[in-house]
C-alpha cells in the first residue's frame, strides 16, 4: 500500500490528523527525548479516510492517556524504509510500521533496535522478529477486490487466468512491486501459486495486456473498483474491508491458479523501535499502547483487521465477518528470508517481464 508521504499530527480535541510542521532532528540522547511527541513512519491502510480508522482511534487514546502527540508520516512500505535509510545520519522517525518483507529489510539495514513491547509475549512467534526487533500489531491477509455490481455471481473472477480475459481489458490494476507492500505481495502470491519465478513472470507478462499499469497507491485502487473504472485490483483484507463500508460495490476475493484452490498469506502490520529514535522513551510507550488489550480489542471493530494478540478474542460483528472472508482459503507461509534477500532480483524480473 502506498501513497505520497504526508507528515501529520494529532489534534488534541478532535483527534483529526492535520498537517504537521517540520520534524526536529536530534539523537536519542538529546533534550528533545523529553518532548511530548512521537514520530511514526507507517505504511498506509490503518488510518481512516474520514478520521474513523484504527490509527485515528489509537492515536487519540494514546494522547489522552499520556499527553504525547503523534506526528504521522505515511507512504508505501518500501517508501518508508527508503526514507528512514536516507535519514540514518539524521534520524527523525521513532517508530517504523511496515508490511513484510520490508520490516525484515529495515532490520537488515540496521534501522531497528531491540524492544519487546508489553503484551508482545501474546503475539505468535512467526509474527515477531529475532531479538525483539519488531512485532506485528495488526494481523492481516493479502487479497484482491472486484466490482460486485459489474461482476455479480457467476461473472465474478475466481482464478488468475480469469483476469486475462477480454472482459478485463484495461480494467485491471495492481500496485507497484518493490514500493508497495501489497504490490510486492502480488509477486509473492503469483510465485507460490504458479510454482516458481519463471511461470509467475510469464503469467504477469500475459496479464500486462489487460493491466492499466503500476500504481504507486494500493489504497487508491479501491475507489476506482467501486466506481467501475476498474473491475479488479489488488489489496488486502483489512484495508478493503474497512473501505467496503463506504464503497458498497467492493468484494474481496482470492485468486486461485486454474484447477487449484484460492490462497492467501498473512501480511501483518509490523512495528519496530527505530535505532537512535529521537524520542526513545515515548516510542516505547507508543508501542506498548499499540499492543495493549484496549487497542487490540479495537482492531476488528474499528480497523477491519485481526488482533495481533492471541489472548484478544474479538466477537463483534466485524470479527465474525472477517473470519468468513478467509474461510476455506488456503493460507501459506512465505519464505520471508528468501524474499527479503532476493526482493531486488524478483522486482527486476517483474520489470523485465512486464516492461514496467
Amino acid at each position: 500500500m502506498s501513497r505520497a508521504p504526508q507528515t501529520r499530527t494529532l489534534a488534541a480535541v478532535t483527534g483529526a490528523l492535520v498537517l504537521a510542521g517540520s520534524l526536529t532532528a536530534c539523537g536519542s540522547g538529546s533534550a528533545a527525548s523529553d518532548d511530548k511527541v512521537v514520530t511514526v513512519y507507517s505504511a498506509d491502510g490503518l488510518r481512516g479516510e474520514n478520521g474513523d480508522g484504527w490509527y485515528d482511534q489509537v492515536f487519540k487514546d494514546f494522547e489522552k492517556k499520556t499527553g504525547i502527540k503523534v506526528k504521522y508520516v505515511e507512504g508505501g512500505s518500501g517508501e518508508m524504509v527508503q526514507r528512514a535509510v536516507r535519514e540514518k545520519s539524521n534520524t527523525q522517525a521513532d517508530v517504523l510500521i511496515t508490511l513484510p518483507p520490508f520490516i525484515q529489510q529495515a532490520d537488515d539495514k540496521g534501522l531497528l533496535q531491540s524492544y519487546e513491547p508489553e503484551g508482545s509475549e501474546e503475539v505468535d512467534g512467526s509474527a515477531k522478529g529475532a531479538g525483539g526487533k519488531w512485532t506485528a500489531v495488526v494481523n492481516n491477509y493479502f487479497g484482491f477486490i472486484h466490482n460486485k455490481k459489474e461482476l455479480p455471481g457467476g461473472k465474478a473472477p475466481k482464478t488468475w487466468e480469469d483476469l486475462t480475459e477480454d472482459t478485463y481489458k484495461n480494467k485491471v490494476q495492481y500496485s507497484t512491486p518493490g514500493v508497495a507492500g501489497d504490490g510486492t505481495a502480488v509477486l509473492i502470491k503469483a510465485m507460490h501459486d504458479f510454482g516458481g519465478t519463471k511461470p509467475a513472470m510469464a503469467y504477469l507478462k500475459k496479464l500486462q495486456s489487460n493491466n492499466v499499469g503500476p500504481s504507486a497507491s494500493t489504497g487508491k485502487l479501491a475507489p476506482k473498483v467501486d466506481k467501475g473504472e476498474l473491475l479488479a485490483a489488488n489489496g488486502d483484507v483489512q484495508m478493503n474491508y474497512a473501505q467496503s463500508k463506504d464503497m458498497p460495490n467492493l468484494r474481496i476475493w482470492f485468486p486461485a491458479k486454474e484447477g487449484g484452490k484460492p490462497t492467501t498469506f498473512a501480511l501483518p502490520y509490523a512495528a519496530g523501535l527505530v535505532t537512535k529514535a529521537p524520542h526513545n522513551a515515548n516510542a516505547k510507550k507508543f508501542l506498548d499502547h499499540l499492543l495493549s488489550r484496549e487497542a487490540q480489542a479495537q482492531v476488528s471493530s474499528v480497523g477491519g483487521g485481526f488482533a495481533a494478540r492471541k489472548d484478544v478474542k474479538a466477537t463483534d460483528a466485524d470479527a465474525i465477518a472477517l473470519d468468513r472472508i478467509i474461510e476455506g482459503v488456503e493460507v501459506f507461509e512465505p519464505d520471508w528470508t528468501d524474499i527479503s534477500e532476493n526482493l531486488t532480483s524478483y522486482v527486476e524480473d517483474w520489470k523485465s517481464a512486464t516492461g514496467s
